[in-house]
């Protein structure tokens, strides 16, 4: 990854990739089955999306890795030609506590689907994450909650540590970049012994997990920022799953250059839009003859096209239009939130925008 500008800590640069170029900061919208919900490869290049996420767990049992490659790959399935990272599966299998057993060799799960059993080790998610063919993959990793033992995090992430070794050496596609994972719970000297294990291993980026999993945010953002200063500068840092804009802001002025979430598409189908004024919900009955413009300030396609009259009325007849129109502009609102941010980083003048933006923000909420 290639550093051009820095303000404090907050970095932008460029990420290259066999399927294009990223700018970072970047936000990747999540399409956990192989779609972003609702929108076309066409809607999400028009939003402004540099990279998206697609999701080990459930490709893997429907449609499974052996049709997506028979396809070409997960971006010839989708009809997606940009730029794609994978997940390796792990947050959804430990999210699963009652249906999953860990060992030294991987973790058996019950199918959300059927209720079949399986197994993922570090091989087998390694290879299916080959199969699909994103540009960047994710080795297997356990994410303990935030609330569990001290003696809990110390073993997990010298398992986690034992499982990047054993994805890095089954690793073969010379064309996709494998990220390790930093675990250690919000225990500064546990996140400092994971990162050097991991780092001791040797990947081409990083990614800071096990938070935003039941901790304060105030605990999240100590913890992020102590683990972020200690990784490697020249290597793309990915932080695992945030997705509000206060919380991109904070991230980015921590150092981290990627993220992804699935709020702005949930938020969506759920009658809610993003918006420099905070949170707004359609289902709300104020907005029942507002005719203006979803978000004054916005040049997507919903906030040009549809009032927020009409738009409360697909919400409220929960018409599929609606679920797509929201999504169309939060998808696009947190990619212009994140290319305002690289101008002003590049620009020297991040620190004081944020703080700005996010007082107005939480002011309007």
């Amino acid at each position: 990854m290639e550093v051009l500008a820095r303000d404090g800590e907050a970095r932008a640069g460029l990420l290259d990739t066999p399927h294009g170029r990223v700018q970072t900061p970047t936000f990747m919208p999540v399409g956990t089955k192989g779609t972003v919900k609702g929108l076309t490869p066409a809607d999400l290049r028009g939003a402004g999306a540099g990279i998206i996420l697609g999701n080990t767990y459930h490709l893997y049992l429907r449609p499974g890795a052996d049709l997506v490659r028979e396809a070409g790959d997960l971006h010839a399935f989708s009809g997606w030609d940009g730029p794609m990272l994978t997940d390796s599966g792990g947050f959804q299998v430990f999210s699963l506590a009652k249906t999953r057993k860990i060992s030294e060799r991987g973790v058996r799960f019950a199918s959300v689907y059927d209720g079949s059993t399986h197994e993922f080790t570090p091989e087998l998610t390694t290879r299916v994450q080959e199969d699909l063919g994103a540009d960047i993959a994710m080795v297997l990793d356990e994410c303990p909650p935030a609330n569990a033992a001290r003696g809990y995090h110390e073993d997990s992430l010298r398992r986690t540590a034992r499982w990047a070794r054993r994805c890095k050496d089954a690793h073969s596609r010379e064309d996709q970049a494998l990220f390790g994972i930093v675990q250690g719970g919000l225990h500064e000297d546990l996140r400092r012994e994971s990162l050097e294990r991991t780092v001791e291993i040797g990947f081409p980026g990083y990614a800071v997990g096990g938070l935003s999993v039941g901790e304060s945010r105030e605990e999240m953002l100590q913890t992020l920022a102590a683990t972020a200063l200690m990784l490697p500068w020249e290597s793309p840092r990915y932080f695992m799953g945030i997705g509000d804009p206060v919380g991109i802001l904070q991230v980015i002025s921590l150092g981290v250059d990627m993220f992804d979430c699935v709020l702005p598409t949930r938020l969506a189908r759920h009658g809610a839009a993003l918006t420099p004024d905070g949170r707004l919900n359609l289902k709300n009955s104020r907005f029942r003859r507002d005719f203006g413009p979803l978000d004054p300030e916005c040049s997507c396609e919903t906030c040009t096209g549809y009032s927020r009259a009409y738009l409360a009325h697909l919400v409220r007849e929960d018409e599929l239009l609606g679920h797509r129109l929201l999504t169309l502009h939060n998808v696009h609102f947190t990619a212009n939130l994140c290319r305002q941010a690289r101008r002003e980083i590049s620009s020297g003048t991040y620190a004081a925008w944020a703080r700005a933006w996010i007082s107005r923000y939480e002011t309007a909420r």
